[in-house]
């Protein structure tokens, strides 16, 4: 396997589970957040599917079995042993069924860099599952894609607002949604521009061959304008 492929130890994380965010930086530390979380997303990656042959565990992550930076083939980075399929369409992972729950045993997600309000200083990795991507709208309650598209109604950037990340506490798996707080102020705006241009934030978002990336490595998050809130509106 690529050494740059889900080189995960080398960026901090925050993963999901219980309805708490378990904060893991360098240093060995961890903090646990429940409720909610004030963030500011700088950089996306696109869809990517990825398949355990054995259980997946946030709390150890490990390289998994085979997986997609696109959703349509495997990447290069997969040895030739543990492909699955070809293309991802035709995988028997891909087949609704193959995994335990009764769903797809490969299944999607999305890896988004990110900043904690008020500390500006240090760049997070977040593994979107799919709970957390797909659904409509619901009462305010957004999805990643819902919430996106949100955004781009308002012709507005990712990095230039606070994004809430919320568990939905009626699910009984990793669910989050998302909502914009407010508009950042502009030392806090630059800073995420800075950080947006990190090392950090690229390996944040990297899954698979950096050379692969370098056209599609680009956040979904597109428009740039400004950002108006008005509480209640969805």
């Amino acid at each position: 396997m690529s050494s740059t492929a889900f080189a995960d130890s080398a960026v901090n994380q925050i993963s999901l589970g219980d309805h708490a965010f378990r904060q893991s930086l360098h240093s060995g530390k961890v903090n646990l957040s429940k409720g909610s979380l004030n963030t500011v997303i700088v950089n996306a990656a696109k869809l990517a599917r990825t398949y355990y042959k054995d259980e997946y565990d946030p709390k150890s992550p490990s390289a998994p079995t085979c997986w997609s930076p696109d959703t349509q083939v495997p990447s290069l980075d997969v040895p030739t042993e543990q492909k699955q399929s070809t293309r991802c369409m035709d995988c028997p992972q891909n087949i609704r069924g193959s995994s335990d729950g009764g769903g797809r045993a490969c299944r999607y997600s999305q890896r988004l860099a990110i900043l904690l309000e008020g500390q500006m200083d240090t760049v997070y990795q977040i593994r979107l599952p799919a709970t957390s991507i797909f659904g409509r709208a619901v009462d305010g309650n957004m999805g990643m894609q819902a919430y996106a598209k949100y955004l781009q109604k308002h012709k507005t950037s990712s990095i230039s607002v606070i994004t809430q990340m919320r568990f939905d506490t009626d699910s009984t798996v990793p669910k989050l949604f998302f909502r914009a707080v407010r508009a950042l102020d502009e030392q806090e705006l630059q800073q995420a521009l800075e950080q947006k241009s990190s090392d950090a934030a690229s390996m944040a978002t990297l899954q698979g061959s950096p050379n692969r990336w370098d056209d599609e490595h680009k956040s979904p998050f597109t428009a740039v304008d400004g950002f108006t809130y008005n509480k209640g509106e969805y």
